[in-house]
């Protein structure tokens, strides 16, 4: 630092104020951030942390990122996170409690500042005094949750398949078996199915698709798959799905249509790769950054859900 202060014209003790945040006349901070660009100094935020309490880092929590939302998302909290001029510290779990427990343990040691989480660890529910922000799970407490409307998109995706002309209808899930708002697609999907007297059953394989596929072939080939619409509860789940039915000569969206949850983009066309219900993912991680930069686990709502929509793609009949 005393480097940076030399060339920067100003007391040694200038440039640990603006280095561990603390408020300097503007002039002053400008120089000392010029100077230490010029210089090529990085402050380190783990031993500042230990000064201040504060690392300007965030752990983000996720069980995979090879699954298009899981991925969009992460991308998009940490883009935000460098809005604020903080770091992320990506942990991916593949479910795995060990894994969610060290994240933990750095936060407590100061090592990172809270936790943005999408977590399906049945224990993890202890986590004191750490700033927590989750995503599509409650838990006990105060800790806040950040969802989508899984419910209205549920019932969104149950009301266009009927309007399109289906008129037995399907819902696969698979998923976590740890309880969640994502499981509130189906309730959504199956009340509006029952309000409205449509025609329509529920598969659920937990989180094996390759069970689902198995699934879908045995109907198939026994002559019991008699359903013209299909709402899946990913759009990973959809591709798989239709995949299968096509290999088997059931044609999507002529002779089945299907509607997906997600909003996936194809990475070259920039187009939807299937009807879907999308995610607003870039509000989600604005507002779950928000809401961990700015903590108030007493006055934040414990459920903040927000608004879905229907997008047409090339798995139903309203593509155009």
């Amino acid at each position: 630092m005393k480097d940076v202060a030399a060339e920067a014209g100003v007391a040694l003790g200038t440039v640990s104020k603006v280095f561990n945040g603390f408020p300097v006349g503007e002039s002053y901070r400008i120089r000392v951030e010029q100077a230490a660009k010029k210089l090529g100094y990085r402050v380190n935020n783990y031993a500042r942390g230990m000064r201040t309490n504060r690392t300007n880092t965030i752990s983000i929590i996720m069980p995979m990122i090879c699954h298009p939302f899981f991925s969009k998302l992460t991308e998009c909290i940490i883009r935000e996170l460098d809005s604020h001029d903080y770091n992320a510290f990506v942990s991916v779990t593949d479910r795995n409690p060990k894994a969610e427990a060290r994240c933990i343990r750095m936060v407590a040691q100061n090592k990172t500042d809270g936790i943005i989480a999408l977590t399906y660890d049945p224990d993890f529910n202890n986590i004191g005094n750490i700033p927590f922000v989750s995503i599509d799970r409650s838990f006990t407490g105060s800790c806040p949750c950040i969802t989508s409307d899984n419910y209205t998109g549920g019932q969104i995706a149950a009301a266009k398949l009927h309007e399109l002309g289906c008129r037995k209808l399907l819902y696969a899930r698979t998923g976590s078996p740890i309880p969640g708002e994502t499981d509130k697609r189906g309730y959504g999907f199956e009340n509006w199915c029952q309000t409205n007297s449509v025609s329509y059953d529920i598969i659920n394989t937990k989180v094996d698709n390759d069970q689902m596929i198995e699934k879908i072939r045995e109907m198939v080939e026994n002559g019991t798959f008699d359903y013209d619409g299909i709402f899946c509860s990913t759009d990973l789940l959809l591709i798989l799905i239709r995949n299968e039915l096509n290999r088997l000569g059931i044609r999507v969206p002529e002779d089945v249509q299907m509607i997906g949850f997600d909003g996936s983009i194809d990475f070259f066309t920039g187009l939807p790769v299937c009807s879907s219900i999308e995610q607003p993912i870039e509000q989600l991680a604005k507002v779950a950054v928000n809401t961990i930069l700015n903590y108030d686990s007493e006055n934040t709502p414990s459920l903040i859900c927000l608004p879905v929509r229907y997008i047409p793609g090339p798995t139903t009949k309203d593509w155009i």
